[in-house]
């Protein structure tokens, strides 16, 4: 039986990019005419903080945001997948570990990891290997590791839980497919993401569709970040920073909601002072693995059935690995 494959009209994307220069136009038309109420009201000290707070996390995350981007373009348009095939070794159960520690050198944010790990079953990698080095290239990679360090200048060891844990996690995960996972579960895409397209032309696109989209999410965790640190009340925070159960489920889920760009969390984890550094270690292995846009890219690369399993047992691995890794190291 044949399949068609169904596309957007022409003049539905360009009305959806005309509309984005409208909409900027309009915030700065509202601004102006509503400059001496948000004069006054930016004066107040609580906005003060919050201002101080959120403009300190973007400005040290989007530097690392571009240069993550620009990588990860490079590296999911100029690379071909059968690279990745070459390279690893024939054995699943090896593959997974090889997979997993790619990530190290391999940069990449969680919106190219995701694609690149379709790419890598249909060339007929173990699905096994493929989902390791999804988990693990958005969370160890050189730019997510040195944005960790200048994040944590005054705990280095910050940088060597989150690889540590994150790796793990990874592995786990591939392990754990290989022992549970079923072809029926896995509908891995049938075709190129970047087909029709020239190298050039793909690069540019993939820059500047992760550009705004992982700064999008980088600044709605700046201001999530920001307010907490402003608004929410000093004895609230410590009371919940001082239950270590408590606090490190409050920023996993914190992670999955947020869905910032694993180039920039470092930056928001950092500001997140009260709790302790295993609390947010915990933030930063669970965000780059599951949030709420992987999911959909997952369900919508892989199939809902596969997002369905794999994104809550990702959840419950990572939360345990990064504790038990935190109790260790941290």
């Amino acid at each position: 039986m044949a399949t068609t494959t169904r596309t957007r009209p022409p003049d539905q994307d360009e009305g959806r990019q005309s509309a984005a220069p409208l909409l900027f136009i309009t915030v700065l038309v509202l601004a102006v005419l509503l400059q001496n109420p948000l004069r006054g009201a930016l004066s107040a000290p609580v906005m003060q903080s919050w201002t101080t707070v959120f403009v300190a996390v973007v400005i040290q995350a989007l530097p690392f945001l571009v240069l993550g981007v620009l990588l990860s373009a490079a590296i999911a348009v100029f690379v071909p997948p059968t690279f990745f095939a070459r390279a690893l070794p024939n054995r699943p159960a090896l593959a997974v570990p090889v997979a997993g520690a790619a990530g190290v050198v391999l940069p990449g944010c969680e919106c190219a990891s995701v694609p690149v790990a379709g790419a890598l079953v249909r060339r007929g990698v173990t699905p096994a290997a493929a989902l390791a080095f999804l988990l693990s290239a958005p969370a160890i990679n050189p730019i997510v590791l040195t944005s960790t360090a200048v994040a944590f200048p005054g705990a280095p060891e910050m940088v060597l839980a989150r690889l540590v844990a994150s790796l793990l996690t990874a592995c786990a995960m591939g392990w754990l497919w290989l022992r549970l996972g079923r072809t029926d579960w896995l509908r891995p895409p049938t075709r190129p993401s970047h087909e029709g397209q020239t190298r050039g032309a793909a690069f540019w696109g993939s820059v500047r569709h992760d550009v705004m989209h992982a700064g999008g999410f980088l600044v709605v965790g700046a201001m999530a970040a920001a307010t907490l640190k402003a608004a929410a009340p000093e004895s609230w925070l410590r009371e919940l920073a001082s239950n270590p159960p408590l606090a490190i489920l409050s920023l996993a889920f914190l992670a999955v909601l947020l869905s910032i760009c694993s180039e920039a969390d470092a930056f928001v984890a950092a500001s997140l002072t009260h709790f302790s550094l295993t609390a947010r270690l915990t933030f930063l292995v669970v965000g780059p693995m599951i949030d709420l846009k992987l999911f959909a890219m997952q369900a919508g690369t892989f199939g809902r059935a596969f997002a369905l399993r794999f994104a809550p047992t990702t959840f419950v691995v990572a939360v345990v690995i990064s504790t038990a890794t935190g109790a260790v190291l941290l």
